[in-house]
């Protein structure tokens, strides 16, 4: 990947760093935890997939906390929202709220996206062999890990089995970046998935689709 190509996936990783990490700490203020528990669950919500992902493939110590930017990012992102609603109360329930989380929805589906083949990426440039389904599993566990420890640390059901087309957005976006590898070289096998994990998931949140489940 080219300098370009590289800076352009970093912006991308950073919109998505700093989506997680809003929908993390939001759900940290929702639950009325101090300013620390914001920032852990917007921590985990933006790196906790790919700390999981390099365990996995044996990458100790996780990329995280060999570049602490992701780290840093995310802490300045749920410090700038705990305290725009620790001064400002009534904007969760203000109009603003609204348009915040359709804005939010839009990033976070970016992020999704963006790194759920970075995942694939990671994993595709480790020495060892790796198998597809390997790699769609990292892919995966790198766009809803965080989301899924950030819901379990704050004693809920993980979004990602209850509500809307989330999960299976990555798992096919997954599956089509890992097929395109055989045959396209990987940046565009990557902007491909990517794109349909976007489609995906902003047509899911629009039109409200859910996978069938027992009532």
């Amino acid at each position: 990947m080219n300098i370009s190509g590289t800076t352009i996936v970093f912006l991308i990783e950073m919109i998505g760093t700093v989506a997680f990490a809003s929908s993390g700490a939001m759900v940290g203020i929702r639950k009325n935890m101090d300013i620390f528990g914001v920032n852990m669950l917007g921590i985990t919500t933006a790196v906790g997939g790919g700390i999981i992902r390099d365990l996995v493939l044996g990458a100790t110590p996780p990329r995280t906390f060999k570049d602490p930017v992701y780290i840093l990012v995310s802490m300045v992102t749920s410090c700038l929202l705990f305290i725009c609603v620790y001064f400002n109360k009534q904007f969760l329930e203000s109009k603003w709220m609204a348009q915040y989380e359709r804005l939010m929805m839009t990033l976070d589906a970016i992020g999704l996206g963006a790194f759920t083949v970075m995942g694939i990426y990671v994993a595709i440039h480790r020495p060892d062999k790796k198998s597809a389904l390997l790699l769609i599993f990292v892919g995966m566990v790198t766009g809803i890990g965080g989301g899924m420890l950030r819901d379990v640390m704050a004693g809920m059901t993980p979004f990602v089995f209850v509500k809307h087309v989330y999960a299976c957005a990555s798992m096919v976006g997954a599956i089509v970046c890992v097929a395109l590898l055989q045959w396209i070289d990987e940046v565009p096998a990557m902007i491909i998935g990517a794109a349909v994990i976007i489609v995906i998931r902003l047509l899911a949140a629009r039109f409200r689709w859910n996978l069938p489940r027992i009532r």
